[in-house]
């Protein structure tokens, strides 16, 4: 019966509006607290924005977080403070703040703005990682908000003083991955400036997330410990930077483009005599052509 309830569970959450999920969770966890962890688990939700004790912007979800508490890749603490709380291991916390470093940079370039957070835990065989990027924007009366999540596991960790040198000395790593993409758009069917009293006239509102995931093997360098983490962040850069543009392509090329070719058939711009009119000069004209000999060679 809980495998039923929360298979439909997760279906509800599929079809309720994404700008709300984190409401649709409470309201389901309430409802079935025995599914609590499992959906809160299988469930991405929007990412959120905190600041550290260094004033320092940086997003916090279910990877960053120990309890109550989330702990900022920046500064490595937990706000609230949290006496023992998970943190990575000396070399990974080196790599994980190289990598902040490096999608920082990343964020920049294709976002021009927003907040980007990466954070790295131990695994049995290597490490495993998430890759965080959030932009909200208000311009005028549209609101816009994208969050992109890249979960990421890796077969070959950092050489430490426990970890053998069999580990260090591999020349491949393979890795697998993970995205989501959570996209919210909306925008008032009356332009502010003319709205007036007309609030009732609503608005229009797009959202919904997309999941895809890759697999890869890269070189590595292991000739220290330094090479070898720049070859992890060359791996990782590349590995997000090419999903996240299959993404952005899957978005604006299909999804969009079929929601524009629905909204043509429901409702077309052109009325009917205009409509007639092109159809007839679109005959003419190939009736012309049809009529025309080919020129003698």
């Amino acid at each position: 019966m809980s495998d039923e309830a929360l298979t439909a569970a997760l279906d509800l959450i599929r079809r309720l509006p994404p700008q709300a999920v984190d409401q649709h969770l409470d309201h389901l966890c309430q409802l079935q607290p025995d599914l609590a962890d499992d959906l809160l688990s299988s469930v991405d939700q929007p990412l959120q924005l905190r600041n550290d004790s260094s004033s320092r912007d940086y997003l916090a979800c279910d990877y960053n977080r120990d309890g109550d508490s989330y702990r900022s890749p920046w500064t490595n603490e937990y706000d609230p403070p949290l006496a023992d709380g998970t943190t990575p291991s000396g070399p990974l916390r080196q790599l994980e703040l190289a990598l902040n470093d490096a999608f920082d940079v990343y964020r920049d370039l294709y976002y021009e703005g927003g907040v980007s957070s990466v954070y790295l835990w131990d695994t049995d065989e290597g490490f495993a990682g998430v890759v965080l990027v959030k932009k909200s924007s208000d311009a005028g009366d549209s609101t816009s908000s994208w969050d992109s999540v890249h979960v990421f596991e890796s077969s070959v960790g950092l050489p430490s003083s426990s970890s053998s040198s069999s580990s260090s000395s591999r020349t491949s790593a393979h890795y697998k991955l993970t995205s989501t993409v959570m996209l919210y758009l909306s925008k008032p069917l009356v332009p502010a400036p003319d709205a007036g009293d007309r609030k009732e006239e609503g608005e229009v509102a797009l959202g919904g997330s997309m999941t895809r995931q890759h697999e890869v093997s890269a070189a590595l360098d292991p000739t220290s410990s330094a090479t070898l983490a720049q070859s992890h962040i060359g791996n990782l850069g590349r590995l997000v930077e090419d999903m996240e543009a299959k993404m952005r392509n899957l978005l604006g090329e299909v999804y969009f483009s079929k929601t524009s070719d629905i909204l043509g058939a429901l409702r077309s711009q052109q009325g009917l005599d205009e409509r007639s009119k092109h159809r007839a000069l679109q005959g003419e004209l190939v009736g012309l052509l049809n009529r025309r000999k080919p020129v003698a060679a």
